[in-house]
């Protein structure tokens, strides 16, 4: 990528981090009471704790408790934040015929916007999110080796650009359908089940396990959790890291196709 298209894309980051600051508190409500569910989380896994009267999976009430705090902070860190709803009111609005005659991806254009948001989402939603953790630090127990952050980290950097990816492709139906909300809402349904933020993955038996493993929900939320966590280790590990690669470059391709598939649709109709 040249200089002058580094200075581009660099100016729109800026400009979505300009226009995203304008609903600063519209996110920290929303991270605010986003908490809500979390105490509903943590009653009912006392009760089932409680009822068990021991560990489940190798997880203990403190444990559980531990993974659902992280499971808050990655969701914030990674899942887009009304992206779809912009692309596709840009291309029922016809807003995308002004990048057909301009040097810019429209996708570059748009993780440009998504990395801006995220900068500004995570900056106004961390405080109540610090807190929370400190209210259940008791709870907390950070990896001995250092590596670890390395790997999670890089696992929930592959996260954010595959949710990007997913988000990105599902609003290009826009260029087929009037309203894409039902396909929106379908697709999000498997990620809350699928993907880990409902109850860790590993709870699930070993068969199931094996199959949700070469789905790309696993790795949309769970994957850096579980390794932070310790969970993946060793060739497990490695596998991980391999399908999640493996995924980024589909959804990667996935959404690079459904524009060009669109973008012809678009232009033959008339648009």
């Amino acid at each position: 990528m040249s200089t002058s298209s580094i200075a581009k894309y660099a100016s729109v980051f800026n400009i979505g981090l300009q226009n995203t600051f304008v609903y600063r508190w519209n996110y920290f409500l929303r991270a605010l009471f986003g908490l809500i569910p979390l105490a509903g989380t943590v009653f009912l896994w006392a009760a089932v704790f409680k009822e068990r009267g021991g560990g489940l999976h190798g997880y203990d009430y403190g444990s559980m408790i531990y993974y659902y705090l992280l499971a808050l902070l990655v969701s914030n860190l990674v899942t887009p934040t009304e992206d779809e709803w912009q692309i596709a009111a840009d291309i029922r609005e016809g807003q995308i015929n002004s990048f057909l005659t301009k040097p810019l991806s429209y996708l570059g254009y748009r993780f440009s916007i998504f990395l801006s948001g995220r900068l500004v989402y995570t900056a106004v939603t961390l405080p109540p999110i610090v807190l929370i953790f400190a209210y259940f630090r008791h709870y907390i127990a950070l990896p001995d080796q250092a590596i670890t952050y390395v790997y999670a980290f890089i696992s929930m950097l592959m996260a954010a650009f595959m949710q990007f990816f997913i988000t990105y492709s599902l609003a290009m139906m826009a260029f087929w359908i009037l309203e894409i909300s039902t396909v929106v809402f379908i697709v999000y349904s498997f990620e809350y089940f699928l993907g880990g933020q409902m109850f860790p993955i590993d709870i699930m038996p070993a068969g199931v396990q094996a199959v949700m493993k070469w789905l790309p929900f696993y790795y949309e939320l769970f994957c850096p959790i579980a390794i932070f966590l310790g969970r993946l280790q060793g060739a497990a590990l490695a596998q991980a890291f391999a399908i999640q690669s493996s995924w980024l470059l589909l959804t990667w391709a996935a959404a690079r196709a459904m524009w060009k598939r669109g973008l012809g649709h678009y232009q033959a109709v008339g648009g």
